[in-house]
């Protein structure tokens, strides 16, 4: 089969300035902190049985005599930031990386978790705050948004309907959180983006698998409260079925990883590196043991991150290239998943990206600093 060379050709990634660490909530919420595991976060990530019954639950149990469950560090929105302030920068990053001016975008797919408005997306706004000409709407897989949107903008570029497809993605969770909710300690902020267009020949999108995560619609559901001044916010809480995320993360990691190189014609194998999103410190390892695949394959910037969603494996793909750990023309698989939304694997054949501005040199962490971390690689 011959594929059209199409595929991401610039990658950007935008923090937040607040960075907090572990001594921060320590300092600030001791008893809550004393007592965390009779709250949510815990009860969400032990164990269902007396024993470990599953691989998720085999991997996590070295994290459960830690409250924070391996979080070390998470980024927060600073007074005057959102999700539109880092989707922005993001963007302007991305483009200036791939040589190109908003006037180019023919499109751009936005996904954020959650958006500023309640009722909108961001895209129309981000758009008009970029200056864009061309299309711009809103996708929604969760925290799978990101290969899903991928997948999205490749297609339609190797369609011909569009050249270059700017794709945005931003997590906030601080915004849906309270501070003394033990679920804010696992979460994190932040944005990325890329630039889908046309790459050298045999590069790109090879193979891709999607599924939706209907069996995980009753682990996550928002509740539109009242703010002090009387205005509506939406605060998100757990649901019963939270221990599905333990029961069904073998299956959908194994179908779409799977389906994505047979529709790539290749194998496991053959892949140089494997991205996956990290929202819990454990998660890269239960990948690496559920496809049986070589630990140092992959990357895992969980620590340095928490969970910060769909944002998690952009992420990853650019600090995974910024560390060269990935190399042009290697064979490339990237997963993601979420609740209440899809799952999805994307094969490449990574092309020459070009990276955004280094998202930690204004928080004082060199790329130094994450080659010397043990935290880094499983």
């Amino acid at each position: 089969m011959v594929y059209s060379p199409v595929g991401i050709r610039a990658i950007a990634l935008s923090l937040p300035s607040i960075k907090r660490t572990n001594d921060y909530y320590i300092e600030k919420y001791p008893q809550i902190v004393t007592q965390a595991e009779e709250k949510g976060f815990a009860k969400l990530f032990s164990l269902t049985e007396s024993t470990a019954s599953n691989e998720f639950e085999q991997e996590m149990l070295p994290y459960l005599s830690d409250p924070f469950r391996g979080t070390v560090e998470r980024w927060v929105l600073g007074p005057d930031e959102s999700s539109l302030t880092l989707e922005y920068r993001a963007a302007m990053d991305a483009l200036n990386a791939a040589k190109l001016a908003p006037e180019d975008v023919e499109l751009m797919i936005v996904s954020s978790v959650w958006p500023e408005q309640i009722g909108f997306g961001n895209a129309a706004f981000l758009a008009r705050q970029l200056g864009l000409q061309g299309a711009a709407w809103n996708l929604d897989a969760t925290c799978g948004s990101t290969p899903v949107a991928l997948q999205t903008a490749s297609a339609l570029v190797k369609a011909g309907e569009y050249r270059n497809v700017l794709v945005v993605i931003s997590c906030t969770y601080s915004r849906f959180f309270d501070e003394d909710d033990t679920f804010s300690w696992f979460t994190s902020d932040g944005a990325g983006a890329f630039v889908v267009g046309a790459l050298e020949d045999n590069q790109g999108i090879l193979g891709t698998k999607t599924v939706h995560t209907a069996a995980l619609n009753e682990v996550l559901f928002a509740k539109v409260t009242k703010d002090e001044q009387n205005n509506p916010q939406v605060r998100m809480q757990m649901g019963k079925g939270a221990k599905a995320l333990a029961t069904t993360a073998p299956e959908f990691l194994r179908q779409c990883c799977e389906g994505a190189v047979a529709a790539a014609g290749i194998t496991l194998k053959e892949i140089d590196f494997f991205l996956f999103n990290t929202p819990t410190a454990w998660v890269t390892n239960f990948s690496t043991r559920v496809l049986g695949i070589d630990p140092k394959r992959t990357i895992n910037l969980y620590p340095q991150y928490a969970n910060i969603g769909p944002v998690l494996t952009v992420a990853n793909l650019y600090h995974a290239v910024q560390l060269g750990k990935i190399q042009e023309n290697d064979l490339v698989l990237i997963y993601g998943s979420g609740a209440v939304g899809g799952a999805s694997a994307n094969v490449m054949r990574w092309g020459n990206v070009a990276l955004g501005c280094d998202p930690f040199k204004k928080n004082d962490l060199t790329v130094q600093d994450l080659k010397n971390t043990s935290l880094l690689c499983c």
